[in-house]
């Protein structure tokens, strides 16, 4: 008999592995509404909970799954909680999660169709399903990437490379609602701070257009070459959407790329509110948009998608001599020559598996659902005394902001700020801030299909009666 080799398992023992896993995350899903939303522990606490050396012996499977459930869960802010409506949630679902599982344990390899055909396959596929809902034309593509964050990266490094004087005189335009990402971006790809004009948004927390068409013209004149325009299809502020149509008149006029980050609120295209408030979305030249946002997705799901897919090419393409085998023989698309990754794994399986198992209609139905959410927080602040809506629900964001008449804007701000962490010490929910037009305001993004109505007023009444304390001598707020 053949000595078992170093790190087997019998088959009975992975199965009941396996199993114990299952459960655990079964038991895990159907109690989460009652859990507390989660903690924020001092780093020394889990330091002298967690640290220990390298371990040199076996330790028995469930001793270290018990470990993360009773060391680790219970210090976790739960972001895929009902009632976290904090940031963007990252609520998952259950078939996505075993195409993981699935994915994982096949380690499958996405990089060269010599490789994973019928993996690049499937993503193709996907790919082509999305740019079908933003009505992209038959040359459009893109590939799955790690999150919001490299999707814009990907999208502007291909502007970028469509302008060859773009990193000594370009010039690059965006509002002050943009998601940071898009700052970076730039920096990696190599514009300095002065090459980015960023413009204070509206009213409506869009891009100005008239300022953003004279800023284009007075960069003209000055001799520098404006190249790029990144709108927001759905900002993580306020949930707004930049006049996609009207800027895509601008940039055809001007010759300038059009990407729009719809990270979190493109796919909202499938609903009545996102169609409407994203009318030109099939005009731009590129999109970033996550499946693990608002398509419930386990975390490590973004798609970059450009109107023409071999533009991706252009700018990520390098075929150094190790990898000369994968351009012979039966020919496919390498995704690895279409962004920065090599070693891709298999992203594209569980949004495949999740669409294929559940249909369209019940993702669609899932985000309405959402967005009502949304409206019925709004209403519910409104009649509420001292709480102001700051904007409106916007594809399922609501911003507002707690003002005692008898307050200062910097105390109020102080005490719009305390709220948060008041929250998370309740343990219900959760809500997060921000600053807008100045000052600090409340956020709810209500994207979780888990969450219910009597959630979202209970979190409300919970918050109400926190802010209500701390205007007690008591609480001693500065």
């Amino acid at each position: 008999m053949e000595p078992r080799l170093p790190l087997d398992l019998d088959s009975e023992t992975m199965r009941q592995m396996g199993y114990r896993v299952v459960d655990t995350l079964v038991d895990y899903w159907r109690t989460l509404p009652d859990r507390p939303i989660g903690t924020r522990p001092h780093p020394e606490t889990l330091q002298a909970m967690l640290s220990e050396p390298t371990p040199t012996q076996p330790t028995p499977f469930e001793q270290v799954l018990d470990e993360l459930l009773h060391k680790v869960l219970p210090h976790l802010i739960k972001v895929d909680h009902p009632r976290y409506f904090a940031f963007v949630p990252a609520p998952n679902e259950y078939v996505g999660v075993l195409a993981d599982l699935l994915s994982a344990g096949m380690n499958i390899f996405v990089g060269t169709w010599m490789v994973g055909a019928g993996a690049t396959q499937v993503e193709r596929v996907v790919i082509r399903w999305l740019c079908d809902w933003f009505g992209m034309p038959a040359g459009a593509g893109g590939l799955f990437v790690s999150g919001g964050s490299v999707a814009n990266l990907v999208c502007l490094a291909a502007a970028r490379q469509r302008y060859p004087d773009a990193l000594a005189r370009g010039r690059v335009y965006y509002s002050d609602q943009t998601h940071s990402c898009v700052a970076r971006a730039w920096r990696i790809l190599g514009l300095r701070e002065e090459q980015i004009c960023v413009l204070p948004a509206d009213e409506h927390f869009q891009i100005p257009l008239s300022r953003l068409a004279e800023q284009i013209e007075r960069d003209r004149a000055e001799g520098l070459l404006p190249f790029c325009v990144a709108a927001n299809a759905g900002t993580t502020n306020t949930g707004a959407v930049d006049p996609l149509n009207e800027l895509a008149d601008l940039c055809e006029r001007e010759g300038l790329w059009l990407h729009a980050d719809g990270a979190y609120g493109a796919a909202a295209i499938l609903t009545q509110e996102g169609a409407r408030r994203l009318q030109g979305i099939h005009r731009l030249d590129s999109l970033a948009v996550d499946p693990h946002k608002w398509l419930y997705q386990p975390m490590m799901a973004g798609c970059a998608i450009v109107r023409e897919f071999e533009h991706l090419r252009e700018a990520f393409r390098i075929l150094p001599p190790y990898l000369q085998d994968k351009e012979r023989g039966a020919a496919g698309v390498d995704l690895c020559d279409y962004g920065v990754e090599l070693s891709r794994n298999f992203r594209a399986l569980k949004l495949w598996m999740s669409l294929k198992t559940h249909g369209i209609e019940a993702f669609r139905q899932a985000m309405e659902h959402n967005l009502r959410l949304a409206r019925v927080a709004e209403d519910a602040l409104r009649r509420l005394s001292r709480w102001r809506i700051i904007s409106p629900a916007t594809m399922g964001i609501l911003a507002f902001r707690y003002e005692p008449p008898e307050h200062t804007p910097e105390q109020t701000d102080a005490l719009n700020r305390a709220l948060v962490d008041a929250m998370i010490a309740d343990g219900y929910a959760m809500v997060s801030s921000t600053i807008l037009r100045g000052r600090v305001a409340l956020r709810m993004c209500t994207l979780n299909p888990r969450a219910s109505e009597a959630d979202v007023l209970e979190t409300l009444r919970r918050l109400d009666a926190l802010a209500e304390r701390q205007l007690t001598p008591q609480a001693g707020l500065q």
